[in-house]
């Protein structure tokens, strides 16, 4: 399978999760981006369009603690800190987007992280 299948199948299936998942002022949805070697992760109000919080390994804050900004750690210490900054934008519940990617590895690790930092989902 070439690159270009692959990213047709990544798209069909992004465009699947985002046909049942919509975020509101009230849950607002939690967007998750990989790549091979990042991962961002963003809360979002889709009613009005803006983003409410959002943390990566690219933020200052963690590029220095962080090896390796690739790993199943660095996604964890993205979902803790995406964490601590919706709890400072008041938002406790969301309703999780995972952009097309299987729940395992590094998406897993974020979700249950910012899990573990008080966010229900």
């Amino acid at each position: 399978m070439n690159s270009a299948e692959k990213n047709d199948k990544l798209k069909r299936r992004q465009h699947r999760v985002r046909k049942r998942v919509f975020g509101t002022s009230a849950r607002p949805r939690l967007n998750v981006y990989r790549s091979q070697g990042h991962i961002y992760a963003q809360i979002i109000d889709d009613t009005k369009g803006h983003t409410l919080a959002a943390a990566s390994t690219l933020d200052a804050d963690l590029r220095k603690s962080l090896k390796s900004c690739s790993t199943v750690a660095a996604a964890k210490a993205v979902g803790a800190l995406l964490a601590d900054r919706a709890k400072a934008a008041k938002v406790g519940a969301v309703v999780f987007d995972r952009g097309g990617r299987l729940y395992h590895g590094r998406v897993k690790a974020l979700a249950e992280a910012s899990r573990e930092g008080g966010l229900q989902f």
